[in-house]
């Protein structure tokens, strides 16, 4: 079973929590929005630490280094999604300029049969959304996750609270 590792860079706007998506590149999505779109992810090699895993991935997804943070990062956890394919996630709070984003790339046959290969970035492009806008966009096994994030902002927003 193929097993993921990935990073969700969080950031506040105007009291409004955002997350960066990529949007999956190749001709199967470059008409579909809703569903489109991921975490930074990928597989994680064998023998590899899951979080340096998805903290590589960031890297090689997006073309730059996750921004460095002061708070360790917060586990979301494992989800599967619909293919079966796990996917363990950590959240760091940042900001990244989309701008500068510039994918990896993958081969695959296109068209179909024809015998030609042809290179396609992994994300085609990224993009800030708010958490109730992200949860229509992403693969829907991957809802999850924001979830979890959403609810743990939301508790250690309410522990900082004054009494």
């Amino acid at each position: 079973m193929k097993q993921s590792a990935g990073l969700v860079l969080h950031r506040e706007r105007g009291g409004v929590v955002e997350v960066l998506l990529g949007h999956m590149g190749g001709p199967l999505w470059a008409r579909k929005d809703a569903g489109a779109w991921t975490i930074p992810k990928g597989e994680i090699d064998p023998g590899e630490d899951p979080h340096a895993a998805a903290l590589r991935e960031f890297a090689e997804e997006l073309g730059v280094p996750a921004p460095p943070s002061d708070e360790p990062d917060l586990d979301l956890g494992t989800v599967r999604q619909r293919a079966g394919k796990l996917v363990t996630a950590w959240a760091r709070e940042g900001d990244l300029d989309v701008s500068a984003v510039v994918s990896n790339a993958f081969a695959i046959e296109w068209p179909p049969r024809s015998g030609r290969m042809q290179e396609f970035p992994e994300l085609d492009r990224a993009g800030w959304f708010p958490l109730a806008t992200a949860r229509g966009l992403v693969v829907t096994g991957q809802v999850e996750l924001l979830d979890r994030l959403d609810a743990a902002l939301a508790t250690r927003e309410r522990s900082s609270e004054p009494q």
